[in-house]
């Protein structure tokens, strides 16, 4: 066994790949640096917790956890399709958004393949990319966002998926809808458009592009969406993909039967009907954006202007030391230096007083 190497015998595109580095949870911060009561703003977390129907739904659904899940969803799958207009067949259901973009990536690209994101665009893009040996090109963003114009420009005939965050993660910049539905139209139709709307809850309603109505116009667009954010189910692990039914018949070829379990998928059906929730966590979202904007502006501080449930925030040179002053203040945050963002920092919107402690720490710091 002394010449065993396991590296060896991994795919290519695995061999070189950097997992995913997710935010620092509250409990490894306290094990390191000693520290009680951490506030955390590092993940994108909905600050409300869970919705108080939601738990009472997960306390009644206990006695059901010695059965497997409902491998099809039907239930969620059904309250989906009356919520978006559409119907059952176009829903595939992941272990949240990522798992729809990995099924995505897995079903319709290979090795011969191209796939194109924006520079500054999430992660799990150019993850999935590499995973499954496939070529990705990251077009240079514009004002940190998404260079359209570019992005059609990068398409060849190996190009078979494109990735479009709206809002982008970690950047929080917007497409409008008209800019959407021109570069929609003028994709070739064997490339596939994914429309990741991890954070559509949260633009203002009358800026959010009818996305799903328009799969109906093209069937090589998916819109990708979760409960993880505005809907507060993050530690769950719900997400779903709105396709044409024959990409999502193929999609659940490679699903796993139960990627959901029985919990995340009775949280999904109960908060979509919790209106008040909903309702409530945009408000304490949009609050807290000005709390943060107002907090930035005071101090000179450039951030990109987001449509998501955080802000990146300009810090200069030192923002690896201050992330480090931060977490022994703390309060963590979110680096961003592996989005080629190295002079920023990512702060998730809180409730009131987490954002306040955020704002002291930084006062603190930046002016002693």
């Amino acid at each position: 066994m002394t010449d065993f190497n396991a590296k060896e015998l991994a795919n290519l595109g695995v061999r070189t790949l950097s997992p995913y580095q997710a935010g620092k949870p509250i409990e490894e911060v306290e094990r390191e640096l000693g520290i009680k009561n951490i506030i955390k703003l590092a993940s994108n977390e909905n600050p409300l917790g869970l919705s108080e129907k939601v738990k009472q739904a997960l306390q009644d659904a206990l006695k059901g956890l010695a059965r497997y899940p409902d491998a099809n969803g039907f239930y969620l799958k059904t309250k989906l399709a009356e919520k978006l207009g559409v119907n059952t067949n176009q829903i595939t259901l992941g272990n949240g958004s990522n798992d729809v973009l990995e099924l995505l990536a897995r079903t319709f690209v290979d090795a011969s393949h191209e796939v194109i994101f924006a520079q500054h665009a999430f992660v799990v893009y150019p993850l999935v990319t590499q995973a499954i040996g496939a070529k990705g090109i990251a077009v240079p963003a514009k004002d940190y966002g998404h260079d359209l114009p570019a992005m059609l420009k990068a398409i060849t005939p190996n190009t078979r998926m494109i990735f479009i965050a709206n809002p982008n993660n970690p950047t929080g910049t917007f497409l409008s809808k008209e800019e959407l539905a021109d570069f929609i139209a003028k994709v070739p139709s064997n490339v596939l458009v994914v429309l990741d709307e991890a954070y559509y809850e949260y633009v203002e309603a009358a800026e959010r592009a009818p996305s799903v109505e328009w799969v109906a116009q093209y069937p090589n667009l998916i819109v990708s969406r979760t409960f993880s954010k505005a809907y507060g189910l993050a530690g769950l692990r719900a997400g779903y993909a709105i396709s044409h039914p024959e990409v999502a018949d193929l999609m659940n070829r490679i699903r796993q039967p139960f990627n959901m379990n029985s919990l995340s998928l009775r949280a999904a059906e109960v908060v979509l009907d919790d209106q008040a929730y909903l309702d409530e966590s945009i408000r304490v979202n949009q609050e807290g954006m000005k709390q943060l904007v107002a907090f930035c502006e005071q101090n000179g501080l450039n951030y990109i202007p987001s449509h998501g449930n955080f802000l990146t925030i300009e810090v200069g040179d030192a923002a690896a030391d201050i992330y480090q002053k931060l977490l022994h203040a703390g309060v963590i945050v979110r680096p961003v230096a592996g989005y080629q963002l190295p002079r920023h920092l990512r702060v998730s919107i809180g409730l009131p007083a987490e954002n306040q402690a955020f704002i002291d720490a930084m006062t603190t710091l930046l002016h002693g």
